[in-house]
C-alpha cells in the first residue's frame, strides 16, 4: 500500500527592512507579536501545514533580511520557490518604490523564463497604523503596479491586528498549487518529518563574507 503523500511549497518574502516580513510571518505560523525585532540576517524559515481542499500542504516559508547588503541573496535562497510574497510599509513611499528591484532580483536569481505566469503576492503591511497626516502609498497605485506586473495578487494587511494575514498566505499557497505541476511541487511521504511549525529555523548557510551584525527594525 502506498503512502499517501503531502506537498511542500516554498514561499519567500521579499522587502526592505522595517516593513513587517519577520511580524507577518510570526503572526501567520505563531499567532504573535512582538512590538520590536531584531534584523534578521541571512534568511530565516518556518514552516505550517494546511488542508487545501483534499490537499495536506506543507508550507516553507523563508523570511528574508531586508538591508541593502543582503538584496542579492543568492541562487541558493530562491532555489525552488514556489510562490514570492513581496512586502512594504503603506506608510513608507519608499519601500514600495524598491518592490521592482525585489521583483527584478527574484526574477534574476530565480531564473524565471515568464515572469508573469509565476505566482507573486504584493502585501501592503502595517495598515492600522495612524497615517491620516503623513505621505502614504494609494491604493490605487499598488493595484496599478500589480496590474502592470501579470496581475500580481495585492492584500492590505495588519501583522499588529491579524488583519488579512491569514488570507494573503493561504492566496500564496493556492496560486503554488495552481501554478505547479508534480515535478515542481516537491512531495513527502507522509512518514518524513519537516521542521516544526512552532519554531523559527535558523538557516545556518549565512551569506559568505557579509557582516553578522543585527540591528533594531522589525524586520
Amino acid at each position: 500500500m502506498s503512502m499517501p503523500l503531502k506537498n511542500l511549497i516554498k514561499v519567500i518574502v521579499l522587502g526592505d527592512c522595517g516593513v513587517g516580513k519577520t511580524s507577518l510571518l510570526n503572526q501567520y505560523v505563531l499567532k504573535n507579536f512582538r512590538e520590536q525585532y531584531r534584523a534578521t540576517i541571512g534568511a530565516d524559515f518556518s514552516t505550517k501545514e494546511l488542508q487545501i481542499d483534499e490537499r495536506k500542504v506543507t508550507l516553507q516559508i523563508w523570511d528574508t533580511a531586508g538591508q541593502e547588503r543582503f538584496h542579492s541573496l543568492g541562487v541558493a535562497f530562491y532555489r525552488g520557490t514556489d510562490c514570492c510574497i513581496l512586502v512594504y510599509d503603506v506608510n513608507v513611499p519608499k519601500s514600495f518604490e524598491t518592490l521592482q528591484h525585489w521583483h527584478e532580483e527574484f526574477i534574476k536569481q530565480a531564473d524565471l523564463t515568464e515572469p508573469e505566469k509565476f505566482p507573486f503576492v504584493l502585501i501592503g503591511n502595517k495598515v492600522d497604523l495612524d497615517y491620516g497626516n503623513t505621505e502614504t502609498v494609494p491604493e490605487k497605485k499598488a493595484k496599478e503596479w500589480c496590474a502592470s506586473r501579470g496581475n500580481i495578487q495585492y492584500f492590505v494587511t495588519s501583522a499588529k491586528e491579524n488583519y488579512n494575514v491569514d488570507n494573503a498566505f493561504l492566496c500564496a499557497a493556492q496560486l503554488a498549487l495552481a501554478n505547479g505541476d508534480d515535478q515542481n511541487i516537491w512531495q513527502l511521504s507522509a512518514d518524513e518529518e519537516v521542521p516544526s511549525h512552532c519554531q523559527l529555523q535558523r538557516v545556518q548557510e549565512s551569506v559568505s563574507g557579509i557582516e553578522q551584525q543585527r540591528g533594531g527594525c522589525a524586520c
